[in-house]
């Protein structure tokens, strides 16, 4: 290991880890449920469905920051990205980078982050282990 020295700093790696998580679920269930009908019709389900989302994003983003049961918010948030990640492929064909709209790169690289935060339960700095 080259920077042996920075190891020291692996807990606040994954507290930033946690916070960006946190951020972006939580901005995106937070436009789900400010304008349901709306966002409803852009991703093509139901305003109930918009509504349950939204709350799941809003709720596992925070429980992911804030280290509340961590492990289980990140699989919560895994299931919810592999839920767009499917309707991209399958329903939306949209490639990898995408062409139109932005592909499923992105939605693969949250599924990663949050399996960082389900291996290592998010790190040291947790309200619940």
């Amino acid at each position: 290991m080259i920077f042996r020295s920075l190891t020291r700093f692996a807990p606040l790696g994954l507290l930033l880890l946690r916070l960006m998580i946190g951020i972006i679920f939580v901005d995106s269930g937070w436009e789900d449920l400010r304008n349901p009908e709306q966002r409803s019709q852009s991703i093509g389900q139901s305003r109930n469905f918009t509504i349950f989302l939204g709350t799941a994003e809003i709720l596992g983003g925070a429980a992911v920051v804030l280290g509340i049961w961590p492990q289980l918010a990140a699989l919560g948030l895994i299931l919810v990205m592999m839920g767009s990640i499917y309707e991209k492929i399958f329903v939306w064909h949209t490639g990898f980078w995408g062409e139109k709209t932005y592909g499923w790169h992105y939605d693969l690289m949250l599924v990663v982050m949050n399996l960082v935060v389900v291996f290592t339960n998010g790190g040291p700095w947790v309200v619940t282990k």
